[in-house]
């Protein structure tokens, strides 16, 4: 670690640090090269609090820095600064990015194409069940999905994108050695796996209730946008689409009955202005075209494959990105008989111009 990463650490290990003087320092505006051998009037003249001023003076917020930054390649962790180019460009984007973040996993799961999914802790069925298959289907996309590892409809958003092929990042409200709630531990080694852990908090901190708040700032700063489910009036996620709002990012959310509480959230959101999902494609249509044309080029490369031969091109007609069609459906519109559906599907396949989903439903990957 570099002198600046230690710096930057330092800053976050201040106590009632404002967001202002943050982002003045992320301008130079003091340089932060100088900024830990301010005086103390100096620092006063910038308005900090005096908890603030006294860890910056004492030298006790640079030692606490100093003595964990020497930790962190002994823990197996990745410590990513304000300073590194490997800090997500998104998150750098609004006006309180946290000073480090905490990594575990593939980091550079943080940097790609990603939507955000939130909900309540406490989902129907229905909730459930939509969460996991919009994740799976964005995933599927190649777009990463970011969530908060709670319970309910951000372990569902985890699990549905990990079937797939876009990569999961988990936020976490407590240190990244912390594994909460305790019944997701396999959801966290997987998401640790094949996505990415990230807190913003040094390790061993408790999952604090205040501290969710500003996890929820990171969920939606490292997306180009946030899916609302299912959430009550007042909820976290009604919070994290807000933040959305605030960083200029889209929002979209699940229609449901207005008889449901947890309705109420994703319905006020629309009433509001935020696009209604009825299926991925509503997410696609809002994405800006630059993304759009990443998420191509990603596919397109990782999967080169022969031109389809005419019979797959007529299967591949009939098949949605966004949606899946049972084999029956697809017999009957091809009229081809089994053995040759079959034959096909397996090509298409092994092509990577399909998938299949439990129950021999199939659907169209992005090309």
């Amino acid at each position: 670690m570099n002198q600046e990463s230690l710096l930057w650490l330092a800053l976050s290990r201040v106590p009632g640090m404002p967001a202002r003087v943050t982002r003045s320092l992320i301008k130079g505006e003091p340089p932060l090269s100088s900024f830990f051998r301010l005086s103390r009037k100096s620092l006063q003249n910038l308005r900090l609090p005096e908890k603030s001023i006294g860890a910056i003076v004492d030298g006790s917020a640079l030692r606490t820095a100093d003595r964990e930054i020497r930790r962190i390649p002994r823990l197996g962790l990745q410590l990513v600064t304000l300073d590194s180019p490997r800090y997500p460009p998104l998150l750098r984007q609004i006006h309180d990015p946290p000073p480090v973040l905490y990594c575990e996993g593939r980091i550079e799961t943080l940097s790609g194409p990603s939507v955000a999914l939130v909900g309540s802790r406490r989902p129907t069925v229905y909730g459930k069940e939509v969460s996991r298959k919009l994740a799976r289907e964005l995933s599927a996309l190649g777009l990463c999905v970011v969530s908060g590892l709670a319970r309910g409809v951000d372990s569902q958003a985890h699990w549905g994108a990990l079937q797939e092929e876009g990569g999961t990042v988990g936020v976490l409200g407590c240190g990244i050695d912390v594994v909460y709630p305790p019944e997701n531990g396999e959801l966290f080694r997987r998401v640790r796996k094949q996505g990415c852990l990230v807190s913003e908090f040094p390790r061993g901190s408790p999952p604090a209730r205040h501290r969710f708040p500003a996890r929820n700032r990171i969920i939606s700063g490292l997306a180009h946008g946030t899916i609302v489910t299912q959430a009550a009036k007042g909820s976290g996620s009604i919070i994290t689409a807000n933040l959305a709002l605030e960083q200029g990012r889209d929002v979209w959310a699940v229609p449901g009955a207005i008889t449901l509480s947890l309705s109420w959230g994703p319905n006020w959101l629309i009433q509001q202005g935020a696009k209604a999902v009825l299926s991925v494609q509503d997410v696609l249509e809002e994405l800006p075209p630059s993304v759009l044309g990443r998420l191509e080029e990603k596919n397109a490369q990782a999967s080169p494959t022969p031109r389809p031969t005419a019979g797959e091109e007529a299967v591949l007609g009939l098949l949605a990105v966004d949606s899946t069609l049972h084999i029956d459906a697809i017999l009957t519109q091809s009229g081809l008989d089994l053995s040759g559906l079959s034959d096909i599907l397996l090509s298409l396949e092994l092509k990577g111009l399909i998938r299949q989903s439990p129950g021999r439903q199939y659907s169209r990957r992005l090309s």
